[in-house]
């Protein structure tokens, strides 16, 4: 993180240009719950040209970062990069370092990061051990460079992580001056990229410079900017038709039809595509492209989050609309995937289901009356409406453990199939735990999608 303190700039007008403006007056709070923001900051080469940018949580256009939550500012960089603003507008042709916690390395929405667009900053309180290690393996194999940040002194811990890591962030602040040189020197050996972070004065880069650091960033530099782009709103019944379609596996000329009428979902698409399949060596040049480019899945993830969200004046995590739907949904994703790991499509209905079995309460209608309309699946329709099948029992389980209830007395019940008895009371309360612990990091609050 290249953030020494809170830099209390105050910002000037919102626009949809960088914010640096010291003197101006903050922007008025009702103004800014309609816009998104987001800090950058300049990563340089050695001759000063840019290389990167480390992407930093906004709540506001004021300049500086008021984080209570590591993991939420994370997602919510993410998600504004991606949807809220978009990677071209981000980053442009360079990559985008975000400060990754623990819990964010093993959540899904390290698989919304595009890996030749983004680097995993690891944070500098994360324990190492041989299941993160295992982690940062798959995900170099995946294409992602890991950096480490605010490291200052060449420890053991350090030694035994870096053949796991590309990247070595050196924070100038903190470290002993005549520790750098041994510092640095190791970090080369290893054959590492070596970054010096907060560098303040043209002493500091000097020094930097013939220890042969790489790339550098600080306020000597450029201060973070604040980019700013306006939210947008998606139609609430269109969102539940593309859901339908989704879950009811419809061919693309159908996906096609329905995002057509829906253009805030376009924009979100064509954001998420962008993201993507930059670097392809082609530009995408229809809706069809973009949906084949993006993926279901991913297009699901999106339209399921706005679907939640536009309706209300709640903030994200004040909804408890949004919260039951959002754990419920992952619960019995993750119970799906516990039943039967190699069955994708089993987790994918699962999710599903657990998104349309409260799509009547934001319609104010019957479930019935609200799914008969849609041309749903069959057996996502009816494991809502009838309670039956496979999703009907993974759905009632969900509701009891959601409740408080006995789920696990529903999975051991007569005429329960065999393999729901995996479903112990230790399992669904690490379930549980598991949903409610990626509704925080990954829609904790509005401003997650804009």
């Amino acid at each position: 993180m290249s953030e020494p303190f809170p830099v209390r700039g105050k910002p000037g007008p919102v626009d949809l240009h960088a914010q640096e403006d010291d003197d101006a007056q903050p922007a008025d709070a009702t103004a800014q719950a309609e816009f998104v923001y987001l800090g950058r900051q300049p990563i340089l080469g050695r001759d000063g040209a840019l290389s990167a940018y480390e992407l930093l949580f906004r709540s506001g256009a004021h300049n500086y970062a008021e984080v209570s939550d590591d993991a939420k500012a994370t997602a919510q960089v993410v998600a504004r990069t991606i949807g809220g603003i978009g990677v071209p507008a981000v980053l442009g042709a360079y990559r985008g370092y975000v400060n990754i916690g623990r819990e964010l390395l093993f959540d899904d929405i390290i698989h919304l990061m595009p890996p030749e667009r983004f680097v995993l900053e690891i944070l500098e309180t994360v324990e190492f051990d041989s299941h993160l290690v295992k982690r940062l393996r798959e995900l170099r194999r995946a294409g992602f460079q890991v950096a480490l940040d605010d490291v200052t002194e060449l420890s053991d811990g350090l030694l035994s992580v870096l053949p796991h890591t590309d990247v070595v962030k050196i924070d100038f602040l903190m470290t002993e001056r005549a520790a750098l040189p041994k510092l640095a020197a190791v970090v080369r050996e290893h054959r590492k990229i070596l970054i010096a972070e907060k560098v303040e004065t043209r002493e500091d880069f000097a020094l930097a410079s013939d220890l042969g650091f790489d790339l550098f960033q600080g306020y000597f530099f450029a201060r973070p900017q604040v980019l700013v782009a306006p939210k947008s709103r998606s139609s609430r019944p269109s969102l539940l038709r593309l859901l339908a379609l989704l879950a009811a596996d419809a061919d693309i000329v159908a996906l096609e039809a329905e995002l057509k009428r829906n253009p805030n979902v376009v924009v979100q698409l064509l954001r998420l595509v962008n993201s993507s399949a930059f670097g392809l060596g082609r530009d995408i040049s229809s809706l069809r492209e973009a949906i084949l480019a993006t993926g279901t899945r991913q297009i699901a993830r999106w339209a399921q989050l706005l679907l939640y969200a536009d309706g209300s004046d709640l903030p994200w995590h004040s909804d408890p609309l949004v919260q039951l739907a959002g754990t419920r949904s992952r619960f019995m994703e993750l119970a799906a995937k516990w039943l039967r790991p190699a069955n994708e499509a089993f987790a994918d209905s699962a999710f599903m289901t657990g998104i349309f079995s409260l799509v009547h309460v934001v319609l104010g209608s019957t479930p019935s009356k609200t799914l008969d309309k849609l041309g749903l699946a069959t057996r996502i329709r009816d494991g809502i409406v009838e309670r039956s099948g496979e999703l009907g029992l993974l759905l009632r389980i969900a509701e009891a453990a959601g409740e408080g209830g006995d789920a696990a007395a529903i999975a051991a019940g007569p005429g329960v199939p065999e393999e729901f008895r995996k479903l112990t009371p230790s399992v669904l309360a690490e379930l549980n735990l598991a949903a409610a612990a990626w509704f925080g990091a990954h829609v904790g609050q509005e401003a997650q999608i804009a």
